[in-house]
């Protein structure tokens, strides 16, 4: 009984997916794709045979590969390269990604121009997350710089490089909000808020895509990933059900998706998770609904990886075919390393279950795809040795990767003005598992950069002061394990020292996909050496390695400074050692918040009051908060410190009134009274006292990154609109409402600056 109810279950689907799309407006999408294609490309549909065009819609890894392309993935079942090429002959093959450079590709085009019956260019794809060659901060490090032109020319640098190497397409930006640090895949996008997660697709997607168009030959294909809420799964870990709203959705989850399509993302990538029951892979509602009937994107949908065959472990599909046929029908075009398109597909359209009409679109977005990236006019545009060697780690991408580090770092804590260091006359101990060797430096999620090629963080400090020798090393613990007589060496190095600089954290494979926490602390070895360096009662700087936000605890907020280092890339050294001696002063803020403990999470700023607010001053009973301390964050979003002294002051609301066709200028005076210049980040947030729908008790709506010399003080100015105080109310519409608004300017989201309210008529 079991099999039959099954089998009439997905008759009755498909049965009912064939009609949806049948009744959909087909020709008008069709007609978006087809606008895009010369005749000349057009015509190769009608010559296609059903089995080529759905080559033209299968994507697999390259089976020459290197080892980290492999081992960023699961195992599964890769051809080997004389296969893959036979492939290519026969137009079974519509590219690969992750490959080995330019030679590999230009072997793989050369059989597709001159052996291929229909002589259709491969695309090259790759996971260029966050570098090529030359690996920049990890994503969510670089949103804390909240600087937009600092993420687009990262992006470009890195398109250059991976363009060298014949690469078309990148699957990034990941623009998920992820706004529970048990998930370790945050580190791949730009944290928990909003505005910031659209600035910074917007920026990404234009860095990537360049300003010449994509037939530009150091231009690669940018894919907003992953259509839709996957940082949103339950209990922060990768890869599960996603419950929630379509409200959430609209206010919170699809808006950077917006912005990335709106900067000209021509794909975006299907998540792996459920929605509501609905895994996204297969989802009409969300895939043609939402996507291309609502927003009118006419681009390129892909599955990730294998995401198509994990519709039978989600339950949703009983067998290959059937996931095949759910997945197509719905709106995923191509398909990701499964094979199901090659292998399904050309029955399911014999059969009639899978109009030929749908089998043309998908054909169609894909060469309407290489028809942008001008692979029809020249397949080899991208594809040149020589220039591959030309283009990777330059000097001038060396140093924006050293300026992008230094300007990722956070400065929590800076006690006594212990920061910045002199460069000489003080003994520097380096003590901890992140100090010295080519290991732990660039992150996860890098397919072509190494360890082996970055600079560690006794390199760089060692280079920046006056005498090297006064700088000693001990690892002093393991990551997660104590090393024998490890913590007595340490003691003694401390000891012997000024000055300790203790670098202890997470390991790059405790944060990235499949890397969720149940604890988000620092690991117990650690913590122990922290305990006895402390205890020497020498000053003492805190280098936080980590990938997500964490739990700091006594002994470690003993220390009299913390910076949080991240995963900065090649020049992780040298950068951090910048901010250190104070040859930059650090800028950055916290993307995401740190909280208290790993109990409270998901936690973000943006959260609702709820009927019964904890009030200002001591915890009290009967109200939203936990036995053990605040709904609050130790290190709030937005916290980062200075080498200046910051005030603000001077609000001026002008008349407190903003009409809905109108502008309201809002302006502060920000002063730096220290001995050092600084660089402050400018924070606006507002809150809707009463609305319709519930509103967050605050929502960052503006910042902006304001230079001040020492002793300068600047007046910032913001302009707020109607627009910007709209939410998405009833019937899931978006609305602005009047009344009564408060507002901060201020340097956090939990920071109470300069603040008042303004009315909105």
């Amino acid at each position: 009984m079991e099999d039959i109810r099954i089998s009439r279950r997905a008759w009755l689907m498909g049965a009912g997916a064939v009609a949806a799309w049948s009744a959909s407006p087909a020709r008008a999408l069709l007609a978006q794709a087809g606008d895009r294609l010369p005749a000349s490309v057009e015509a190769l549909i009608g010559q296609m045979t059903v089995e080529e065009k759905c080559g033209q819609l299968t994507l697999m890894a390259a089976a020459w590969a290197g080892g980290a392309a492999n081992a960023l993935n699961p195992i599964s079942a890769t051809a080997t390269f004389d296969e893959q090429l036979a492939q290519v002959r026969t137009g079974r093959l519509t590219g690969v990604f992750n490959g080995n450079g330019a030679e590999m590709a230009r072997r793989m085009q050369t059989v597709a121009m001159r052996e291929q019956r229909l002589k259709v260019p491969l695309l090259f794809a790759a996971d260029i997350i966050h570098g090529f060659r030359t690996v920049f901060p990890m994503p969510l490090a670089e949103a804390g710089s909240f600087d937009a032109d600092l993420a687009e020319r990262t992006a470009r640098a890195a398109a250059v490089e991976a363009s060298a190497a014949g690469i078309d397409w990148t699957f990034a930006p990941m623009v998920d909000i992820a706004r529970d640090q048990r998930w370790g895949r945050g580190i791949e996008g730009a944290g928990e808020d909003l505005l910031l997660g659209k600035v910074m697709a917007d920026a990404r997607v234009r860095g990537f895509q360049g300003r010449r168009g994509l037939t530009a030959d150091d231009a690669v294909a940018a894919c907003a990933k992953h259509f839709a809420a996957y940082g949103a799964a339950e209990a922060g870990l990768d890869y599960n059900t996603v419950d929630i709203s379509e409200r959430t959705l609209r206010e919170t989850y699809f808006p950077p998706f917006q912005s990335a399509f709106a900067a000209g993302a021509p794909t975006t990538m299907a998540s792996f998770n459920e929605l509501s029951g609905v895994p996204a892979t297969a989802n009409p509602w969300l895939l043609d609904t939402i996507l291309r009937k609502e927003w009118g994107f006419g681009g390129l949908v892909v599955s990730d990886y294998t995401g198509d065959e994990e519709l039978i472990a989600h339950g949703f599909a009983a067998d290959a075919r059937e996931a095949t046929k759910l997945a197509f029908l719905a709106g995923v075009d191509m398909s990701m390393q499964s094979g199901f398109y090659i292998k399904h597909l050309p029955d399911l359209v014999a059969k009639g279950e899978v109009p030929m009409a749908r089998l043309d679109q998908a054909v169609r977005r894909v060469l309407a795809l290489k028809a942008q990236l001008g692979l029809f006019d020249d397949p080899f545009r991208r594809i040149d040795p020589r220039r591959e060697k030309q283009r990777v780690r330059t000097a001038a991408h060396l140093k924006l990767s050293r300026e992008a580090g230094a300007r990722s770092i956070v400065m929590l804590k800076n006690d006594g003005d212990l920061l910045p260091l002199a460069k000489s006359g003080k003994k520097i101990a380096l003590i901890g598992p992140f100090v010295q060797g080519q290991r732990e430096l660039i992150g996860t999620w890098n397919v072509y950069g190494s360890d082996a090629e970055a600079v560690d963080l006794l390199t760089g400090v060692r280079a920046a002061v006056t005498d090297p020798s006064l700088v000693t090393a001990v690892d002093g613990s393991g990551i997660t394990d104590a090393i024998p007589g490890g913590i007595e060496a340490a003691v003694i190095a401390a000891s012997q020292a000024d000055v300790v600089l203790l670098a202890i954290g997470e390991s790059q494979r405790m944060s990235g996909e499949a890397q969720s926490r149940v604890d988000i602390g620092i690991p117990q070895a650690q913590l122990d050496l922290a305990q006895a360096v402390l205890a020497t009662g020498k000053p003492t700087v805190v280098l936080l390695r980590n990938g997500r936000a964490m739990v700091l605890e006594k002994p470690v907020l003993d220390a009299r400074a913390i910076l949080v280092t991240w995963f900065l890339g090649s020049q992780s050294g040298p950068a951090t050692a910048d901010i250190l001696f104070g040859d930059m002063s650090p800028s950055a803020r916290l993307p995401v918040s740190f909280p208290y403990s790993t109990g409270q999470q998901p936690y973000y700023y943006a959260h609702k009051t709820t009927g019964r607010p904890n009030p200002p001053g001591p915890l009290a009973e009967y109200k939203a908060r936990y036995r053990e301390g605040p709904s609050a964050a130790r290190f709030p979003f937005g916290h980062g410190l200075t080498y200046g002294r910051i005030a603000y002051s001077d609000l001026d609301l002008g008349g407190g009134r903003l009409n809905t066709d109108g502008a309201l200028k809002v302006r502060a005076r920000i002063t730096n009274s220290g001995t050092r210049a600084a660089t402050e980040v400018v924070q606006l947030y507002i809150h809707d006292v009463a609305a319709s729908i519930t509103r967050p008790v605050r929502e960052l709506k503006a910042f902006q990154r304001v230079a001040l010399a020492p002793g300068e003080s600047k007046i910032v100015e913001f302009t707020l609109r109607a627009d910007d105080l709209r939410f998405i109310g009833t019937q899931n519409r978006p609305t602005v409402e009047p009344g009564s608004f408060r507002i901060w300017v201020a340097p956090s989201a939990e920071a109470d600056g300069v603040n008042g309210s303004f009315v909105l008529a």
